[in-house]
């Protein structure tokens, strides 16, 4: 199991049993699904900076800030884990513009 499999199933538990008082996660989820984007979205902004600077030290931990709430979006949307997993694996081996070329318009 990866770190990434770790963390949704940490985010999957906070989701079933956490309560927003004790937990960031509940926190974020109680607030709805549109705060969860709104919350990624900026995120990924400040990696976007970091990556511009050059500082890698701070990319690499808003990359990590990233990939974290991308997961409680997708957990505030129904989405498992292991279906972008699924995703992921179903486009291996298919080149970027093969890919986009095939999905449907």
């Amino acid at each position: 199991m990866t770190a990434l499999d770790r963390l949704a199933a940490t985010i999957a538990t906070r989701a079933a049993a956490g309560t927003p008082d004790e937990s960031w996660t509940a926190r974020l989820l109680a607030r709805g699904p549109e705060k969860c984007a709104e919350k990624f979205g900026e995120e990924a902004i400040e990696a976007i900076v970091e990556a511009v600077r050059g500082d890698t030290d701070a990319l690499t931990r808003e990359a990590a800030d990233v990939l974290y709430h991308l997961q409680v979006m997708l957990q505030s949307r129904g989405v498992a884990w292991d279906a972008v997993l699924a995703e992921l694996e179903r486009r291996e081996g298919t080149g970027g513009l093969a890919e986009k070329a095939a999905r449907p318009t």
